[in-house]
């Protein structure tokens, strides 16, 4: 069974409970934490306001990351849910209007959502260039205008950015660039190297000489990255193969051991209606999906593969039941990092 069936077959089992959740949180205005920086007295904009296409899911980014979780779905699964009641979702948020209003509001916050936020944007927007489909052509004309504003906000920040951010949050700087390279490939591949080079020009400057990273600090209480792999997950992306694994052999010394035993031991999660807490779950599926995704980086007879499938599963087993039917806190961003490990990224 080739790779590409493999996805496809584990989407299906979980599409139409996903999109049904998925639908749910996109069009759900309240509760809400917007990340708005006033200007004045009357500069009070509801959501939905300022957010005509990403209103839901109680913050920008969770709402951006979950329209590509259902691309994806319509890509991978189009006949395990209801396409047609997603659909129908999708073109009353993707209209150019809206898609231009959320253009325009980037444009006059230029930091909004930086990094993160501005990553899953162009996994949202580069997910439809990959998508032979009516619909997806039409929504990539109405959201690529937002996808140039990005590019151009990256152009101008990576140079200025002389430090990296490592967290286990949404500012962690790796985890937004990553993101960002999909993208920034494809508009290689039409001409435009500008904004890969500026990628791999940072993730080299900042992580490059990064040596037996100190991963056994991990986690912290709030996190749902793991600032150790969001650097690996970046440099597999930008670092020729060879190069990558001579790195990899730097960073973390002792994969071959299993150690540091912190990246191989799933996080507990106390209290899932927790929205700091509720993170959690989201770490130990961002380590399933690196850890995966690493374990077939290597060579087939590589003697840390064993410790990284490993370390996978048992990440996958402590949270993927908790991405529908647990908390509002968690459903409204985990089917993401739930998509992530099931489909590759």
């Amino acid at each position: 069974m080739t790779n590409s069936q493999t996805t496809k077959d584990a989407l299906a089992q979980v599409a139409s409970t996903y999109a049904e959740s998925i639908l749910h949180s996109i069009q759900q205005e309240y509760p809400n934490q917007m990340q708005h920086m006033t200007t004045g007295p009357d500069d009070r904009p509801t959501p939905r306001e300022a957010h005509p296409a990403f209103y839901g899911c109680f913050d920008w980014h969770s709402s951006v990351e979950m329209h590509w979780v259902l691309i994806r779905l319509m890509r991978f699964a189009p006949e395990a849910f209801d396409i047609n009641k997603t659909m129908a979702a999708l073109d009353a948020h993707l209209t150019p209007e809206a898609l231009a209003q959320e253009t325009a509001y980037l444009r006059s916050h230029p930091r909004f959502e930086r990094p993160y936020g501005w990553g899953w944007a162009l996994t949202f927007v580069h997910e439809l260039t990959v998508w032979d489909d009516d619909h997806a052509s039409r929504w990539l004309e109405a959201s690529r205008p937002l996808a140039d504003v990005i590019t151009e906000g990256f152009l101008s920040w990576l140079p200025k950015a002389t430090y990296p951010i490592r967290i286990g949050m949404h500012s962690n700087s790796a985890f937004g660039l990553a993101r960002a390279v999909p993208w920034a490939r494809h508009l290689a591949s039409h001409g435009d190297s500008r904004l890969l080079n500026a990628i791999t020009k940072a993730a080299i400057q900042w992580y490059g000489a990064d040596r037996d990273y100190p991963a056994h600090y991990e986690p912290s209480g709030t996190d749902f990255l793991s600032p150790a792999l969001t650097e690996v997950d970046l440099m597999s992306l930008v670092l020729e193969r060879e190069e990558f694994f001579t790195w990899l052999d730097a960073f973390l010394p002792k994969l071959a051991s299993g150690d540091p035993k912190s990246l191989f031991e799933p996080a507990f999660v106390s209290d899932a209606s927790d929205g700091q807490l509720a993170h959690l779950h989201g770490l130990n599926l961002y380590r399933a999906f690196v850890w995966k995704h690493l374990s077939e980086t290597l060579p087939a007879d590589d003697i840390r593969r064993p410790h990284l499938e490993a370390g996978s599963d048992v990440h996958t087993k402590a949270s993927m039941g908790a991405v529908t039917g647990s908390d509002y806190m968690v459903e409204h961003w985990l089917a993401a990092y739930a998509m992530l490990y099931l489909s590759g990224g």
